[in-house]
């Protein structure tokens, strides 16, 4: 299979690389890249949250520095949500409907819609934004041709995506992504990404790899739990890996990002990707503790601190005492008991653990979910799966629920996957824009 990517010569023109010219100048790009960031460390101005006077310029920022160049003479649609914003939090959508320098004709809404008005598993619908009179379309929960048909019903000539994503193979942004590249291609359309941070670092890839008989919407495709990718990269490596066939591609990094650093070293603004991602602590713990999604233990939801709270009735503090015993690196485990506002347990008195990380670069989020699910099974007589094995989608397989089922330990289970965990770091390593 053979992938391209659409890129401009300094006369402007576009070229098309094959996938094997692609990757070979892929160290060439990261060169730039890295050089470029350098520039940036050292000429730009202090920005809150930056450090060593560096200011990250997200892939919109640099879009709009150079005056929209990759969409030029396009008649442009967007994928987007709330998190499109610019740093003084004006969303791009409308900044860029009243720039006559790009030719915005249309909006394309994700789960949760373009403004952010429905909860989890809703969407907003097809309307007309009150705010600047665009069509916006509903992608939630559409793929292949139906989706490509909305494409070309819009009239768009290329298909933009800005979104923030959390960094878990389950956050279903990473996979309107892919759903959209593929109905993009199928609609003979362009595709530019605009990046923004990993807030949860882009270190490594953490976890198990999903098996593909298990792929929906919450795990399209063989990457891990923890991908520890932007959105740029995993376009390029969807394009490059799993598209039936490549879409012409084009990605706007961002300047100024480490691979090391955490959210609030962006100096950017959070505004929730989700209703029930309300911080950046959230999404630290996310894709360890979303796996809780697949038991009769809340998750957390209708509280202040989703994913972050764990538990059920009937749950005392030995499972924080044995959560503890564990000695998982960079975070502890508090009694606690609470009261969902919805979802499960709502307006019951429920006991269980809080996490509290301590130490971000040490904390192993999937470790540490795998870690609470093995405890609570075996300090707690009422734990159960949910009835759908959805534990099993969520993971990508069936061995974490039969192993810990079966009576393994953390270390275990964990080690279960390292082998294709090793198999799919080398293949994401060649598709990294960031060094």
């Amino acid at each position: 299979m053979r992938a391209h990517d659409t890129r401009r010569d300094h006369g402007g023109h576009r070229m098309t690389l094959s996938r094997r010219s692609l990757l070979a100048t892929t160290a060439a790009v990261a060169a730039t890249t890295t050089a470029a960031a350098a520039a940036t460390t050292g000429t730009a101005q202090a920005a809150p949250g930056g450090h060593g006077g560096r200011r990250l310029r997200t892939g919109f920022e640099r879009l709009v520095d150079d005056g929209y160049a990759p969409l030029d003479g396009q008649r442009v649609g967007i994928v987007t949500n709330p998190t499109g914003i610019t740093r003084d939090v004006r969303h791009i959508v409308d900044v860029m409907h009243a720039d006559d320098r790009v030719d915005l004709t249309a909006v394309f809404g994700p789960e949760h819609g373009f403004r952010g008005t429905a909860q989890a598993g809703g969407s907003e619908g097809r309307y007309d934004d009150p705010a600047t009179g665009l069509p916006v379309y509903d992608t939630y929960l559409k793929s292949g041709q139906p989706l490509a048909d909305i494409f070309t019903a819009s009239g768009v000539d290329t298909v933009v995506f800005d979104i923030q994503d959390v960094g878990a193979r389950f956050y279903t942004y990473i996979w309107t992504l892919f759903d959209c590249m593929e109905a993009a291609r199928l609609a003979g359309k362009r595709f530019v990404v605009l990046d923004r941070p990993n807030p949860v670092t882009g270190r490594a890839a953490l976890g198990p790899i999903l098996h593909e008989e298990f792929a929906t919407f919450v795990g399209r495709q063989p990457i891990a739990q923890a991908h520890g990718m932007t959105v740029a990269e995993l376009a390029r490596l969807f394009n490059g890996e799993f598209l039936t066939e490549p879409v012409p591609l084009e990605t706007v990094t961002m300047s100024g990002w480490k691979r090391s650093e955490f959210y609030d070293a962006s100096g950017l603004p959070w505004v929730p990707p989700s209703p029930n991602m309300p911080t950046p602590e959230c999404a630290l713990v996310y894709s360890g503790t979303c796996l809780f999604e697949g038991t009769n233990l809340s998750e957390g939801r209708g509280t202040t601190r989703p994913f972050e709270l764990i538990g059920a009735e009937g749950i005392d503090g030995s499972w924080a005492a044995a959560a503890n015993a564990v000695g998982l690196p960079g975070v502890r485990l508090r009694e606690a008991y609470f009261a969902p506002t919805f979802s499960k347990f709502q307006g019951k008195t429920v006991g269980g653990v809080q996490l509290h990380v301590h130490d971000r670069s040490a904390f192993d989020p999937v470790r540490t979910g795998i870690a609470l699910l093995v405890t609570a099974k075996r300090t707690w007589d009422g734990f159960a799966w949910r009835p759908d094995n959805w534990i099993d989608k969520l993971t990508g397989s069936t061995q974490v629920r039969t192993m810990i089922d079966a009576g393994a330990d953390t270390d275990e289970v964990v080690g279960g996957w390292e082998e294709e965990l090793a198999a799919f770091r080398r293949t994401r390593r060649q598709y990294l824009l960031y060094r």
